[in-house]
């Protein structure tokens, strides 16, 4: 495994492979992110993990400084699954004194976590189709989890008319439903049982749309009523929109519905989603 800090020297060893896989991460790095891993190794041959904590989508009173890092964990754990190349470059080699061009991909990025964390996306956009230009990847392997970014970046993808192709794997659960990410690590005890809130939500409305419901209040309104009965969380949003187009629905059609929330439990934002086929 080879462990590259530069984007000079990234492409020099990107020219000793074909088909390459994208794994683009954070770090701090879990199960879900080690099973896109494998699906890239599995499909591509060769794999490629960026980590790099990125400061362009952190809001002014975010978590950039805290977020969760443990470099050494994460390259022994990317080593034991047979990763080629490791991307790791330090800020200023993304964003070199000067940079001043970003990627606002419209129509998709005003709701939901686009209006909850302004100018996220503009973020998201920009270094991902940076790292595109960089990896040059044949496919890129996102976590449903972040569904919303799975659709940014597919968007982005078709009107730049980018050579890649995104392949969006399942959210990764603990065994009671809690969908993994490197900020559960910020949770108490007795933080950590009450975000199974979360799943649980999505579940009934889940449930719900299965007996036949098709109206989407009421699918909303199953899902506020779980979180209502936890006292430890705090809703910013709760959702049944399209899945293409991200705005609410009435109605859930033929195309299904993208089930999702965002709430704060104490000081920790957590997110989560279901599709409806």
């Amino acid at each position: 495994m080879e462990i590259i800090d530069t984007i000079a020297a990234f492409r020099q060893a990107r020219a000793r492979f074909g088909e390459l896989g994208l794994v683009p991460t954070m770090g701090y790095l879990h199960a879900g992110h080690l099973s896109l891993v494998r699906r890239a190794k599995a499909e591509c041959g060769a794999v490629a993990t960026s980590i790099f904590v990125n400061p362009t989508q952190f809001g002014p009173n975010e978590d950039l400084e805290r977020y969760p890092r443990d470099m050494e964990r994460d390259l022994a754990l990317l080593r034991a699954e047979g990763v080629d190349l490791v991307f790791a470059p330090a800020a200023a080699e993304i964003y070199p004194q000067g940079f001043n061009t970003f990627i606002d991909v419209g129509g998709v990025t005003e709701m939901l976590e686009g209006a909850a964390r302004p100018g996220h996306f503009r973020g998201v956009a920009t270094v991902v189709c940076k790292l595109f230009m960089i990896v040059q990847p044949t496919r890129a392997y996102f976590g449903q989890k972040d569904a919303q970014q799975t659709v940014v970046v597919s968007k982005m993808i078709r009107d730049l008319n980018l050579p890649v192709e995104v392949v969006v794997c399942p959210t990764v659960r603990e065994p009671d439903g809690l969908a993994l990410s490197s900020r559960n690590t910020y949770l108490t005890p007795e933080q950590r049982q009450a975000a199974t809130v979360l799943s649980r939500a999505l579940t009934a409305a889940q449930r719900r749309y299965e007996q036949g419901e098709r109206n989407a209040e009421t699918l909303r309104e199953a899902m506020h009523s779980l979180l209502a009965a936890e006292p430890l969380a705090q809703v910013e949003y709760v959702s049944a929109a399209d899945p293409l187009t991200l705005h609410e629905l009435e109605v859930v059609g033929p195309r299904g519905a993208l089930l999702s929330l965002a709430v704060r439990i104490g000081a920790t934002r957590l997110i989560d989603n279901v599709a409806l086929e």
